[in-house]
């Protein structure tokens, strides 16, 4: 992020406005929920109210951390001291009522909401550092360690909604900021809906329970669907895992720099298709994981996604049987030159409770 922080890619005249909450914090290292970033080419700002100001002016580097009273004021005090013309906006996650807001304040300034400065945000953020990986892996660790706990408290009788709510509880037990996303309980039936919600179902002996989660720290986030039997499996169910889990470990295989998300799911559907079970997966293979649950790269049949080292994705094929039973495996990877590192250590073999 340094070309952008250091104001390298602007003209004179032109300043940069940052307003999204996670691109705020990638470039300030600062979480809030309010505020803006302006970069130039002299000078950044970070502007915030008073429950932040003292905390950022302590330790965010490389911005002059301004106390947020009136942002119109605020805004074009830098905007006329650095002799700005255009402002480049993040066209991806702005709204187009929030740019109208600003056109409105400063009628005499033009903005650029093309895609460019979008763009290298979203290529510096899929690049992960050491110490985002050092984050990210420290999250998973966590959530893998607290999935352990849970699996001696599953049983028949309890419901979808008791299973997420403990499981969310070992987590900030066991230290997370936060649970990355709403937690995925889904059994029997229920498994066979991708992004079902937790009810008030009980687990049945003889059923599949699909369980999807993350935890947070320090912002950024992890990701793992593991797929448990209540009871024993019957033989289609046994054959739907192992065809599952085959495609799992053979998109994990294919994964190297260069190759494409594209490619990758090509490699999954196949898997799945061998078995004849492809028409039973709907959604793409995978999702970039970091400051956000879901961000570039994707892999899907419509990627246009070329890995690079450094990019952390999930794995996560699925086969979904209607009115039956789902499978999903997803675990995280990160790209490495020949291969990748698997982030998800927890095993893949059929889990019996």
């Amino acid at each position: 992020m340094e070309e952008i922080i250091n104001g390298s890619l602007l003209d004179t005249n032109q300043a940069a406005l940052i307003t999204s909450e996670a691109n705020r914090r990638y470039v300030t290292g600062f979480k809030s929920s309010a505020g803006v970033a302006v970069i130039t080419k002299d000078r950044n700002y970070f502007l915030t109210d008073s429950r932040y100001y003292e905390k950022a002016a302590e330790t965010v580097k490389n911005f002059k951390v301004v106390l947020l009273n009136e942002l119109k004021e605020q805004l074009e005090y830098i905007f006329i001291k650095h002799r700005i013309e255009t402002v480049s906006v993040e066209n991806r996650t702005m709204t187009l009522a929030e740019l109208e807001k600003y056109k409105k304040m400063f009628p005499q300034l033009e903005f650029d909401s093309t895609a460019w400065f979008s763009d290298i945000i979203t290529k510096k953020r899929m690049i992960k550092s050491d110490s985002e990986l050092k984050k990210i892996e420290t999250a998973q660790r966590l959530a893998e360690r607290a999935f352990e706990k849970l699996l001696t408290k599953l049983k028949a009788g309890i419901t979808e909604k008791q299973v997420a709510a403990v499981l969310n509880y070992y987590m900030l037990d066991l230290g997370a900021d936060g649970e990355a996303f709403p937690t995925i309980a889904a059994s029997g039936k229920n498994s066979a809906v991708p992004h079902a919600q937790p009810t008030d179902k009980p687990l049945e002996t003889g059923e599949f329970l699909i369980i999807d989660f993350g935890a947070v720290v320090d912002g950024y986030n992890s990701d793992m669907t593991r797929t448990v039997v209540i009871g024993r499996p019957n033989e289609t169910m046994k054959r739907v895992y192992d065809a599952v889990w085959s495609a799992n470990s053979d998109a994990l295989k294919a994964v190297r720099a260069d190759v494409t998300g594209k490619l990758l799911d090509n490699v999954a559907r196949s898997t799945l298709q061998a078995w004849g079970y492809e028409s039973f997966f709907g959604h793409g293979l995978g999702h970039g994981v970091g400051l956000e649950i879901h961000e570039a790269p994707t892999l899907s049949a419509k990627s246009d996604s070329t890995l690079k080292e450094g990019m952390v994705f999930t794995i996560e094929p699925g086969v979904y049987i209607p009115h039956k039973f789902g499978v999903r495996i997803e675990d995280m990877a990160v790209v490495t030159k020949n291969g990748c590192i698997n982030l998800t250590k927890t095993p893949k073999t059929l889990i019996f409770v």
